[in-house]
């Protein structure tokens, strides 16, 4: 494996004292490289004639690796260390999100109107013509982001407190992109019918549901279900949203290497909610050739030990990821890290397409077969290419809301992807630019007003 390179995610803040002297900051700056550590922000905090005090920001590659940082600076002669915090816990206390009023209550008569007795009034009109919940309340502009801690990122089953920075975090990724409130509910159970259920009760709260961190096969199921029960949509982003932009990805990646989505061989390995969501996409939007592996193998129509959703996906063939990589034009990891060699890079078809999203370590190191593929994609965010949902699900819901859908259709998911891609204009496609940055203020308008557009034509919108 390569050492991953230094990152935001294990970023140190480090106040230090040092002699006012011509190159003692060099001093410091060459231990931190000497450790291979990454150097942000450098503020001069105050100074005297013997004295300064500085604040810097680095990033390291690990846990282990910040702390070597740190010794090699505190090890340093005459340089004092006096405060040095992970910048990534600091940006979690107290939490990340809060609730706000959109009015002020500065008078008795805000007060009057706010809450009792002007409020009946309110109520009264919404029991009258219940459609109103949506212009004289939050509804409209609410999304549950729901997860019962099963699975959360690549850490696994961590339970519903340790899931609940993730969901914060998607709270603040709703309103900052797309402008809508979203509230984080962690559910202590992980009962498929008891999840169906909360939330089932929870709905008429929310303008939609954001499903997220839930463990395949349960997965299918509770959005499945859901969408038949609550009239409002109902998105599993780690199926849905991973998949869109995967499939937006891969229209820009084609054009690179002049193919065809109804012509190459596809490989995904990891046949989770991921992967089976992203095979469903592809193979709406014309992929005819697609084989999904799992940890052991190819899922194979020989074997017996696949659920109702791998089955969907079985094939004649059989062997392991490594068979089914020979001659395949497209390999899509949502697996695990490591699983994927140069060799078996090499052996795949001329102008190979890899995306290999396990996040943090991919499936394989770009580094490694750089110069044997001819588009590459990862997860991360210090690579091109970065596969990152929040491409998709922010604009989504703005489209859904807007146009009160009642459910997400995959029509609205394929629309999706289209106008993604659609946003990396001809010149500017190159093998390290085949899907906009997450910051491209264009994505979620674009996003939102194809969804709106196939909501209508699908018959789900309900103004």
């Amino acid at each position: 494996m390569v050492k991953l390179t230094p990152n935001p995610s294990y970023s140190l803040s480090i106040r230090l004292e040092l002699p006012n002297q011509a190159g003692m900051l060099a001093h410091v700056i060459s231990a931190i490289a000497q450790c291979g550590g990454s150097i942000g922000e450098i503020k001069l905090l105050q100074q005297s004639r013997q004295t300064t005090m500085r604040e810097m920001a680095v990033d390291a590659s690990s846990t282990d690796h910040a702390d070597s940082i740190l010794s090699a600076i505190k090890a340093l002669q005459d340089v004092t260390v006096h405060e040095a915090y992970d910048r990534t816990f600091a940006l979690h206390e107290g939490g990340k999100i809060h609730v706000t009023s959109r009015t002020g209550l500065a008078a008795q008569s805000d007060l009057a109107m706010a809450y009792t007795p002007g409020v009946g009034r309110i109520c009264r009109a919404i029991a009258d013509s219940p459609e109103k919940v949506y212009s004289l309340t939050c509804k409209s502009n609410m999304v549950a982001i729901v997860t019962d801690g099963s699975a959360i990122l690549g850490l696994g089953n961590l339970g519903p407190e340790a899931a609940l920075p993730v969901m914060e975090g998607k709270a603040m990724l709703f309103k900052e992109f797309a402008g809508i409130d979203a509230f984080p509910i962690c559910l202590d159970t992980q009962d498929t019918e008891k999840i169906i259920e909360t939330v089932q009760y929870l709905a008429p709260v929310f303008g939609g549901v954001n499903l997220e961190d839930i463990s395949a096969p349960r997965c299918f199921e509770i959005e499945q279900r859901l969408r038949n029960l609550i009239p409002i949509p109902v998105f599993h982003d780690d199926q849905n949203g991973t998949a869109i932009v995967s499939l937006a990805a891969l229209y820009n990646a084609l054009v690179m290497v002049e193919k065809t989505l109804e012509g190459v061989k596809i490989v995904i390995n990891g046949a989770g909610a991921a992967g089976v969501a992203i095979a469903r996409l592809l193979k709406e939007a014309g992929a005819t050739t697609i084989w999904m592996c799992d940890s052991k193998g190819i899922l194979s129509k020989q074997r017996s030990d696949l659920n109702p959703q791998k089955q969907e996906f079985a094939v004649e063939a059989s062997g392991t990821l490594a068979d089914a990589m020979k001659d395949a034009d497209i390999f899509l990891g949502v697996s695990v890290p490591g699983v994927v060699n140069p060799e078996m890079v090499k052996s795949m078809a001329p102008k190979p397409i890899v995306m290999a999203m396990s996040n943090p370590i991919p499936e394989i190191q770009p580094e490694l077969v750089q110069n044997d593929v001819a588009v590459i994609a990862t997860g991360r965010s210090d690579y091109p290419n970065q596969i990152n949902n929040v491409l998709a699900f922010p604009g989504v819901f703005r489209g859904a809301l807007n146009c009160r859908a009642s459910e997400i259709t995959t029509n609205m998911c394929l629309e999706a992807a289209y106008a993604i891609a659609g946003l990396i204009v001809p010149g500017d496609l190159n093998p390290e630019n085949i899907i906009p940055s997450v910051f491209d203020e264009r994505v979620a308008p674009a996003v939102a007003a194809a969804v709106e557009k196939a909501a209508r034509k699908d018959g789900v919108a309900q103004i």
